[in-house]
């Protein structure tokens, strides 16, 4: 295969806009199916009653998985107020109800500015955190609930965009792992009254956004039309925001087996940012063509040698 096709796109990201009722096993069984059984993965699960961007990983595309979870994530969520639930979310059974008739405005801007930066966060029972290996959300629907450790979380914005009566409209721009329905939950306690998660939709992950995304019905039609391809996002293009060493084809063969790139091997560095501050974070590496061969890393600060975390293009290309 010819260094032209092997950067063509035939691996790499697709943005799913889910829809509620669907789980994003559903959505990943159903585009695996249509693709004929090739691998596919998701980074970073959204509860079936939740909508948005769910990104796909296809074909190789999996092999991104990690350097894709770390990303922040943007939602519009809508808090209810006066009404706890067992799950924190509008699926569950409501435990108690308060009247809301004295939180004004204020008080709801004033707690909401409250829960802006690192905070702590408990995982709610229905979550898939596990426990001495048992999920959650299996100890919660056998009735029992376990001790878990608070998690710091990261809330970078975080928005009231309007207030009708009892529901409050929040845009939520946050770390990975945060729960919103728990942010809704413990929004609503400081308030007094109790809360829960009405609706959450996901505007943003790292830079896929929802504008680019299709749903799980026009994925079908683009693929009986020939054209899934054109809506997927390259590893590379996915991977924009990591600086690239640009190596020799020789060096680039050698890569495709794992090994480290020697710092005089390194041609040129593109979108570099501080070289002071390059220790263990991910950096890609393109063969002299442009092309995306690994994911490498300096794991000691001498910077003799560019290590191979992933090879992200298969040996015999």
């Amino acid at each position: 295969m010819g260094l032209a096709q092997s950067c063509a796109v035939v691996d790499g990201v697709l943005i799913i806009k889910k829809e509620a009722g669907w789980t994003s096993h559903d959505v990943v069984a159903k585009v695996r199916h249509l693709l004929g059984g090739v691998k596919v993965g998701h980074a970073g699960t959204l509860d079936p009653a939740a909508t948005g961007v769910l990104p796909l990983l296809i074909g190789r595309g999996t092999r991104i998985a990690e350097y894709l979870v770390e990303w922040d994530k943007e939602y519009r969520a809508v808090l209810r107020l006066g009404e706890t639930t067992d799950t924190q979310d509008a699926t569950g059974t409501v435990l108690a109800r308060h009247t809301t008739d004295s939180v004004t405005p204020e008080a709801i801007h004033e707690v909401v500015g409250r829960f802006h930066g690192p905070i702590e966060q408990v995982p709610p029972m229905y979550s898939a955190v596990k426990i001495a290996g048992v999920p959650l959300y299996k100890s919660a629907r056998a009735g029992k609930t376990i001790a878990r450790d608070a998690r710091t979380i990261v809330i970078h914005t975080l928005e009231v965009e309007a207030i009708q009566e009892q529901d409050v409209t929040l845009r939520i721009v946050c770390s990975k792992g945060t729960y919103v329905r728990t942010l809704c939950a413990d929004i609503g306690n400081v308030l007094g009254v109790g809360g829960h998660m009405l609706a959450l939709e996901r505007k943003r992950v790292g830079h896929l956004t929802i504008d680019q995304a299709l749903t799980v019905e026009e994925v079908i039609a683009c693929h009986a039309l020939g054209q899934l391809g054109e809506e997927l996002i390259s590893m590379d293009r996915a991977l924009g925001h990591l600086e690239i060493a640009v190596v020799d084809e020789q060096t680039a063969d050698r890569v495709r087996h794992g090994a480290p790139v020697p710092a005089s091997k390194i041609l040129r560095w593109e979108g570099a940012t501080d070289a002071e501050n390059r220790l263990h974070r991910p950096v890609r590496i393109h063969d002299a063509d442009g092309c995306l061969v690994a994911i490498g890393k300096y794991f000691d600060n001498s910077g003799n040698a560019l290590k191979v975390e992933k090879v992200l293009i298969d040996q015999d290309v």
